[in-house]
């Protein structure tokens, strides 16, 4: 098996959580070329799935040396930071992904981050702008609704429910939520 071939058999192991394999791979990666960020990105994400920050944070450090302007790398490092508690670490990484790649999924970890930091008014704000920034983008309408459900709005959850489910018919999290 070539580099890439590899690569996506590593990342076929990861989603079919079959962990050691992937991060045996990740290894494989990194030995025929200790120069790729892949090798290590992989065994960062594999760590995250075994809730290892610091391992996640290490491989991802390693990565982000290689490859400096993915903000995809940025991202997944900030997600580590915030699932340590390292929350300016995480703002930092999120902010930084934002800024090189505009990735949606670096938005809704602001979000989180707002959240977190006991931000809830802010982080409410910063969703309803990107809701209007990027209104087809369910997994935006998905997190207000989850937001305004712990607030105890529940027909402004449902609405928002609503809404994703218009975009994406077949979404099984929205579907749960609402038949509940």
């Amino acid at each position: 098996m070539n580099f890439e071939e590899k690569h996506k058999h590593g990342y076929e192991l990861l989603h079919e959580r079959d962990l050691d394999r992937s991060l045996d791979m990740a290894r494989e990666l990194q030995k025929m070329n200790p120069d790729a960020a892949e090798g290590y990105t992989l065994e960062a994400e594999v760590m995250q799935k075994l809730n290892q920050w610091d391992a996640s944070i290490d491989s991802l450090n390693r990565a982000i040396d290689l490859d400096p302007d993915s903000g995809r790398l940025c991202n997944l490092r900030g997600y580590a930071n915030l699932n340590k508690d390292e929350l300016e670490k995480a703002r930092e990484d999120f902010e930084r992904a934002i800024a090189l790649d505009n990735l949606p999924s670096a938005h809704r970890n602001l979000v989180l981050y707002k959240l977190m930091s006991g931000k809830p008014q802010e982080a409410v704000s910063y969703l309803l702008d990107r809701i209007r920034s990027e209104p087809r983008d369910v997994e935006n309408w998905i997190l207000m609704g989850d937001l305004m459900k712990k607030g105890g709005y529940e027909e402004k959850a449902r609405s928002y429910y609503e809404q994703a489910l218009k975009m994406d018919p077949g979404n099984e999290y929205v579907k749960g939520l609402l038949d509940s």
